[in-house]
C-alpha cells in the first residue's frame, strides 16, 4: 500500500500526495517513504505569513498564488485553520478567502487543523513541508492561524516569515512587538490603502530599529488593489534561504525529528532543560556545522544531559 503510494507519487499523481499529506498529519511515520522521494535540484522556497486575526492573511496569500502563478512558478499552501472543538477538523475558514484554482494543476492547497496553544500552526507540519518540496512546488506557502506574539515557532520551518500588519491595530502594534516583529523577515502592512498605514510604516520602523538594531524590510501591500504583491515577492526572493537542504543520508532523520520534538515542546510551553539542543538544531539549520557532526553531537548531548539512547549497562 505504502509503496504503491510512492511509486504513484513520484509519477506526479496529487492524490498520492494527499493521501501522505494526511497520513503525515495524523503523525504517521514516514521516514522510509520520505527516503525513497527524489529530491529535486532546486528546492522548494517556503514562506510563511503570520499575523493576527483579521489581518488579511488569507486574502493576501490568495492573490499571491495568483501573482505566483502569472511568473509560471507552481504553488502549494498549507492553510492553518483553528482546530474545531467538536470534529477535531479545520474551521476552513481560510479557503473561503482563496480563489477557487481546482483545475490548475500548478496549485495545490491543503487546509489543516492548528490545536490550540500549539504556536498557531499544525501539528506535523515539517513533514508535511518535506512532502511538498518532493513532489516539486516552486513555492510553498504557510499561513498560520491568526497569531499572537509568542506564537514564532515557525520561523525555524520556513525561509522567510512574513509577519503583517494593518492600520488602526492601535496597542496591539505595541503587543505585538515582543515577538513576532523581532523574527520577522519580511514586514507588510496590508490594507495600505486605508488611512494611517504611513503612521503604521512609521511605527515599525522605529519599533525595529530600538528592539532589533536591524531593519526588515517594510512594505505597503494592498492585496485589493494588487499595490505591492511584486515588490513584496522580489523582498522574499533576495532573502538568503534559511533551511538547509534536505537529503535523505546520514543523520538527516534524527535530526528532523529532534527538530519536530523542539518545536512540539516549545509550542507546549515544556521546553526547559532543552536550551542546549535548541543551540545545536539552531547551528545545524545554519550550516554551521555538517549534518554528520550534529547528529553525533546531538547523540552526545541525549546521552548526557537527558538519559536518552544510552547503552544498556550489565546487570
Amino acid at each position: 500500500m505504502r509503496k504503491a503510494l510512492v511509486e504513484r507519487f513520484r509519477s506526479g499523481d496529487r492524490l498520492a500526495l494527499a493521501r501522505l499529506l494526511t497520513l503525515a498529519a495524523h503523525g504517521e511515520p514516514l521516514e522510509a517513504e520520505l527516503a525513497a522521494l527524489p529530491v529535486s535540484s532546486k528546492p522548494s522556497r517556503v514562506i510563511a505569513v503570520t499575523g493576527s486575526g483579521g489581518v488579511g492573511k488569507s486574502t493576501l496569500v490568495g492573490k499571491s498564488i495568483e501573482w505566483l502563478r502569472s511568473q509560471n512558478q507552481t504553488v502549494a499552501v498549507l492553510a492553518c485553520d483553528p482546530q474545531s472543538p467538536l470534529t477535531g477538523g479545520a474551521l476552513l475558514g481560510d479557503r473561503f478567502r482563496m480563489p477557487d484554482m481546482t483545475a490548475d494543476a500548478g496549485v495545490f492547497i491543503r487546509s489543516l487543523a492548528a490545536p490550540s496553544g500549539h504556536g498557531a500552526i499544525a501539528d506535523h507540519l515539517d513533514t508535511m513541508i518535506l512532502l511538498l518540496e518532493r513532489f516539486g512546488f516552486d513555492v510553498v506557502l504557510i499561513e498560520t492561524v491568526g497569531a499572537g506574539q509568542g506564537d514564532t515557532i515557525i520561523h525555524d520551518l520556513v525561509d522567510a516569515l512574513v509577519v503583517m500588519l494593518q492600520p488602526e491595530m492601535g496597542d496591539d502594534l505595541q503587543w505585538e512587538k515582543a515577538g513576532l516583529l523581532e523574527v520577522a523577515d519580511v514586514v507588510v502592512i496590508h490594507k495600505a490603502d486605508l488611512p494611517g498605514a504611513e503612521q503604521v510604516e512609521a511605527q515599525v520602523r522605529s519599533m525595529l530599529g530600538l528592539s532589533t538594531g536591524a531593519q526588515a524590510p517594510i512594505l505597503r501591500v494592498s492585496a485589493k488593489s494588487g499595490q505591492g504583491l511584486a515588490e513584496l515577492w522580489k523582498a522574499v526572493a533576495d532573502l538568503p534561504r534559511r533551511r538547509r537542504p534536505v537529503h535523505p543520508e546520514n543523520g538527516e532523520g534524527l535530526l528532523r525529528l529532534a527538530q519536530a520534538v523542539l518545536a512540539e515542546r516549545f509550542a507546549t510551553a515544556q521546553a526547559e532543560g532543552y536550551a542546549d539542543l535548541q543551540g545545536l538544531i539552531a547551528q545545524w539549520q545554519q550550516g554551521r556545522i555538517e549534518t554528520d557532526e550534529a547528529a553525533t553531537a546531538l547523540i552526545q548531548v541525549l546521552q548526557r544531559e537527558h538519559g536518552i539512547l544510552r547503552e544498556k549497562q550489565p546487570h
